[in-house]
């Protein structure tokens, strides 16, 4: 699948005066999306725990996770996502979590996101 960017306004839940806006890779095979440190600490975005990570290149390291609102270019919602802090300099991904959040599954073709049903499993009240 080819890569490409999507705007994204990152704002903290508890103050959505303070918010940045970039171009994020859509990255499928990322769990969390991630930003940079610096740019997450600028809009006092507070860390919850940490996870452990396994990079692209194979190393393993951990780094704080948070929540914040997301919005997202074209789509409608204002929806609480967990993101990574990233190193300063990282690039800035959209992952898989934040695609379930907004319920949307990439088009390799057109390069685009696109809605999608949700499943909800269960099994029938048997009454």
């Amino acid at each position: 699948m080819g890569m490409f960017k999507v705007k994204v306004k990152v704002s903290n839940i508890k103050n959505d005066s303070l918010f940045f806006e970039n171009e994020f890779w859509v990255d499928t095979g990322a769990l969390y999306s991630f930003a940079p440190e610096d740019w997450l600490e600028r809009i006092n975005i507070e860390p919850v725990g940490t996870r452990n990570l396994i990079l692209a290149d194979g190393r393993t390291i951990k780094c704080l996770l948070g929540f914040c609102d997301f919005e997202i270019e074209g789509l409608n919602d204002l929806i609480p996502c967990p993101i990574i802090f990233a190193p300063k300099d990282s690039l800035f991904l959209l992952g898989a979590t934040a695609l379930e959040n907004f319920g949307v599954d990439v088009d390799p073709t057109s390069k685009k996101l696109k809605p999608i049903l949700s499943i909800i499993g269960g099994f029938l009240d048997s009454r």
